[in-house]
């Protein structure tokens, strides 16, 4: 198991990469929804902003696995 693990990590690192890019648009829009305007959505954005600091947390450790078995 640890070798497929492996495997999809080097051999499918621009996934981390859009899991990343996805983090970062759910980051945006959960800001913006805390704009005056967008009030009654200030709970959404909360979510937002949890779901996406997860998925930039997942991008960031796959990118760092990446490196770190790119240098084996």
């Amino acid at each position: 198991m640890p070798n497929l693990v492996k495997i999809v990590i080097k051999d499918y690192g621009w996934i981390h990469e859009g899991l990343g890019l996805f983090g970062n648009i759910c980051f945006f829009v959960g800001s913006v929804l805390f704009l005056p305007v967008f009030e009654p959505y200030k709970t959404a954005g909360v979510w937002l902003f949890i779901i996406g600091s997860f998925f930039m947390l997942i991008g960031a450790l796959g990118r760092l696995l990446v490196g770190i078995w790119q240098k084996e």
